[in-house]
């Protein structure tokens, strides 16, 4: 896990590296155990390094194989590296390092760019060819590791955050109508390529882009789940357990401890006690929980101290309060690639923060509401029929329907027509996948999964130098989740397969517990200094002079912060402040 940037130049121009050294700071976090750069002419990679497999000085990147002429920069891990590396030792390859980093740059080699397939893991990561000046850019699967673009005539930047982008300078940072229509659509979520910002673009999860010397370049998605019945399981729940344990197994690689972020909810239980069934010993685990407020609890202490009981884990309960929460807002802000409305954002935060003092590297729960089915807007859709499933959808998901949008935007921050919905209609329309469920998790599992939790974990452990895992989005899983009939996944109140796979594993009073939420009442409830700092960002010279919002729809939340609510009942006020707060500390 690291932090990657570079430039590609086209024709003779040479890529400015002083551009890298500047955009190498904002990277820093997610890398703060070591520095690199590389320059290769009209192309230049730089680095930060967080280390976790191979701790020597011969992991280090951006790493150059000058024998086969390549050079990659690499942030992410593959789990298979081990395997891979006998593979590749067997077609003749010497290696000088331990690394996963290098395995990469042979497996480039013997395969080309076909080598992302035989990855499990995640990744994004830059290969030079020194001899062709081809670059191959990739990202995983899921799109748990970011990768961030900006182009412009005769050169295009990469990197791991956009601030980093903006930090070499050049890029537009107007706002895209068609992306805000998004934002405030489709619950702060921007699909990719698009960023929020018209300068800035971001690769695809399971894409890989090949860019010539010439400027010219070729894009293809490599994976897809597909969500029909193309597998004869007689047993689902054992399938669901197999490929979940071995995900588990997998993201116990590394050179350092790994914990877990046990919130009590049945996700990250399950990740606990499948380490603790593989025998996993000192395991350390991490809750936190806040002050209460509007009337909700802010912790779900109580489960997740019987998880931590019942299997003996070394636990650490992190109780946040007034004190710690407001310092937290603006920073978590700061911390964000794209804004992201999700209160959980601090609370992830602040957890990081802490947990980067015991460990390197966590396993998550994130992902399993939305490839088993665990939202409140998956039943609505069992019996629609799939011609419907597109209103269907937008009903339940929505922030808000078109027409509201166009009362709530100054027009002309308004694009031509319902461009979220037809988004949404373009995905449904595709083939592979059988039912509106279907279809829904889906374009969850593609888009609002990789641009929302996996975005916000990824952005805040980094902010700490702490690498997080996913076991649930390991790809072979996910296929088997997308394979397997949506009333499975739907029975027992959502995640029903799961729930069997975990019975007698994890203590029947989390499996059966209401379903939880990171609690976060500062957030949902605004009032006192955070609602001061909401009312400050709106009001700044900077939000008149933007103007998105019409000024009286703006009034009338500020009148009343804490009513008017999202379809799925996030705050509104919120919605928009975040998004001035974001585009202010740019």
């Amino acid at each position: 896990m690291c932090g990657i940037a570079g430039e590609i130049c086209y024709g003779d121009r040479r890529a400015d590296t002083e551009a890298i050294r500047r955009m190498l700071p904002c990277l820093e976090s997610r890398g703060p155990d070591g520095a690199g750069l590389w320059d290769g002419g009209r192309i230049t990679f730089g680095h930060r390094r967080l280390k976790i497999i191979d701790l020597s000085e011969a992991g280090a990147q951006p790493m150059t194989d000058e024998q086969l002429r390549l050079t990659v920069v690499f942030n992410g891990c593959i789990y298979n590296y081990r395997q891979l590396r006998d593979e590749l030792i067997g077609y003749g390859y010497t290696f000088f390092s331990t690394s996963d980093t290098e395995v990469i740059l042979k497996a480039y080699h013997r395969w080309g760019a076909d080598c992302v397939t035989r990855f499990l893991g995640m990744f994004a990561f830059a290969v030079a060819e020194h001899d062709t000046g081809t670059v191959t850019l990739a990202r995983d699967r899921l799109g748990i590791k970011p990768m961030y673009l900006a182009e412009s005539p005769g050169r295009l930047r990469f990197a791991s955050t956009l601030p980093a982008l903006l930090a070499a300078g050049g890029v537009d940072t107007g706002i895209d109508k068609v992306a805000l229509h998004h934002y405030m659509t489709f619950h702060s979520v921007v699909p990719a390529p698009r960023t929020i910002l018209a300068g800035v673009r971001k690769l695809p999860p399971a894409t890989v882009r090949v860019i010539r010397a010439d400027g010219t370049s070729s894009e293809r998605v490599y994976w897809e789940a597909r969500f029909e019945r193309t597998l004869d399981e007689t047993d689902w729940t054992a399938a669901v357990r197999a490929k979940l344990r071995q995900a588990v197994e997998r993201r116990m690689v590394a050179d350092v401890p790994v914990g877990v972020l046990l919130s009590g909810g049945l996700d990250s239980s399950l990740i606990v006690a499948l380490l603790a069934e593989r025998g996993q010993a000192g395991l350390t685990t991490f809750s936190i929980g806040f002050d209460s407020g509007g009337g909700e609890s802010g912790d779900e202490f109580e489960y997740s101290d019987l998880v931590a009981k019942q299997f003996g884990t070394e636990h650490h309960q992190i109780r946040i309060g007034q004190d710690r929460f407001l310092p937290a807002v603006q920073r978590t802000v700061a911390a964000m690639s794209e804004p992201m409305v999700s209160h959980d954002c601090i609370a992830f935060n602040l957890l990081s923060e802490d947990v980067a003092k015991h460990v390197k590297v966590v396993q998550s729960g994130q992902g399993a509401d939305e490839i088993f089915a665990g939202y409140s807007w998956y039943p609505p859709l069992a019996d629609v029929p799939r011609d419907q499933a597109v209103a269907a959808y937008a009903g339940e998901f929505f922030d808000r329907p078109h027409h509201d949008l166009a009362r709530q935007l100054n027009p002309e921050w308004l694009p031509d027509g319902d461009v979220s919905r037809d988004f949404v209609a373009a995905s449904f329309a595709r083939p592979g996948a059988t039912t509106a469920v279907d279809a829904a998790l889906r374009l969850d599992s593609q888009v609002m999964l990789v641009d929302d939790p996996v975005k916000r974990v990824d952005n805040m452990t980094m902010a700490f130098g702490l690498e997080a895992r996913v076991p649930f989005l390991d790809h072979e899983l996910v296929e088997i989740a997308a394979a397997c009939p949506p009333e499975l996944k739907l029975a027992r109140d959502g995640k029903g397969v799961l729930k069997d796979a975990a019975r007698g594993l994890v203590p029947d009073e989390v499996i059966d517990r209401p379903k939880g939420y990171f609690p976060v009442p500062g957030i949902r409830h605004l009032e006192g200094p955070v609602l001061d700092l909401v009312r400050d960002a709106l009001h700044a010279p900077a939000a008149r002079d933007r103007a998105l919002f019409r000024p009286e729809y703006v009034d009338a939340l500020l009148a009343d912060p804490n009513t008017p609510r999202t379809t799925l009942g996030a705050n509104q006020l919120w919605q928009l402040a975040l998004l001035e707060m974001w585009l202010q500390q740019l």
